[in-house]
C-alpha cells in the first residue's frame, strides 16, 4: 500500500463551487494523515461575471497571511491557472490592472496574472474551457500543453487525464522530466463517465517506463475529500508503479520536487 502524504491540488469555498474554508481543509488533512496540503483555487474567468475587476482577487493576494504550520501540516499557497489559448498563455496574462482594490492608481499599469503568481509558491495549469482546442490538431494541443508546462510558474497540468484535448502523451511526458516537473493523476477523473480512468492508466503505466514523476491530487472541492485518493491508489497498485516517482509521497520530496524544478526554491521558509 502506498504512502501518500501530500494533497497539492485542492479548492476552498473561494473557488464558488467548492464548499470548505482553508481552515477546514487544514484540519481535514491533517486528519488524514497529510503532512503537507497545498491549496489551489481556481483563477479563472468562470468565478466572476466581471472577471477584470481585481478586487475579486483579494482572497488570491493575501494568502501569505497563512501560517507556514498549522496544526503541523505545511501550508502552500497556490493556484490552479486556467489554460486560455493555443499558445499556451494561462488566465490573466492579458488583463492590465490600473486601479488597487482599494482604488489607488498603478503607474505604470499592473498584470493581473503577475500580481496573483507572484504570491503562489507554485501554480497548476488546467483547461476547463475547451472553446479555443476546438478543430485544432493534435500536435498544436500538444504545444499547447508543453508551453503551459514551461512557464516559470507552473509545477504541473491538471487534471491532465479527463480534460478532453488529444495530445502526444510521449512529447509532453519527455518535456515533463527535462524540466523537473510531474504529471498529476487525479483523483476526480476516477469519478467521471468515459474513458477517463483508460487515459489515466496509460499515463501512469507510460510514466512509469519513461521514469518520470506523479503528483496523486484529490482535487477536493468539500474538506472530507481531502487526503483520500483510493481510487488513483488502487490504480497505481494495479500495475506497480514505482512508489519512488510519487513526488507527494513525503513531505520532503514533495518539496525537493518543487526545488529541483526552480519553480519554488526558497522551501526553507516552510521549515
Amino acid at each position: 500500500m502506498y504512502k501518500i502524504e501530500c494533497d497539492t491540488h485542492t479548492h476552498t469555498f473561494y473557488s464558488r463551487h467548492a464548499y470548505s474554508t482553508i481552515e477546514e481543509n487544514v484540519r481535514a488533512a491533517k486528519e488524514a494523515g497529510m503532512t503537507l496540503l497545498g491549496s489551489t483555487d481556481h483563477f479563472s474567468d468562470m468565478l466572476f461575471g466581471d472577471y477584470k475587476e481585481v478586487k475579486n482577487y483579494q482572497y488570491l493576494f493575501c494568502t501569505n497571511m497563512w501560517p507556514r504550520n498549522w496544526q503541523g501540516v505545511t501550508l502552500l499557497r497556490g493556484c490552479e491557472a486556467d489554460i486560455v489559448d493555443m499558445d499556451g498563455h494561462l488566465f490573466g496574462h492579458d488583463i492590465e490592472v490600473l486601479k488597487s482594490t482599494i482604488g489607488d492608481t498603478y503607474d505604470p499599469p499592473q498584470n493581473l496574472q503577475k500580481m496573483v503568481f507572484d504570491r503562489c509558491d507554485y501554480v497548476i495549469a488546467s483547461v476547463h474551457a475547451k472553446r479555443h482546442t476546438i478543430g485544432e490538431s493534435i500536435a498544436r494541443n500538444t504545444q499547447m500543453y508543453i508551453n503551459a508546462l514551461e512557464n516559470p510558474k507552473v509545477f504541473f497540468i491538471g487534471h491532465i487525464g479527463r480534460a478532453g484535448v488529444p495530445f502526444e502523451l510521449d512529447e509532453v511526458l519527455l518535456r515533463a522530466k527535462e524540466l523537473h516537473k510531474p504529471i498529476e493523476i487525479n483523483e476526480h477523473s476516477f469519478s467521471f463517465e468515459g474513458h477517463h480512468k483508460e487515459l489515466c492508466r496509460n499515463i501512469a503505466e507510460r510514466c512509469a517506463e519513461l521514469g518520470v514523476s506523479i503528483c496523486i491530487n484529490t482535487d477536493a472541492h468539500i474538506s472530507i475529500e481531502i487526503g483520500r485518493m483510493d481510487k488513483a491508489v488502487n490504480m497505481l497498485e494495479s500495475i506497480d508503479f514505482p512508489q519512488e516517482l510519487i513526488i507527494n509521497r513525503s513531505r520532503e520530496a514533495f518539496l525537493k520536487g518543487l526545488k529541483d524544478s526552480g519553480v519554488f526554491t526558497d522551501v526553507s521558509i516552510v521549515g
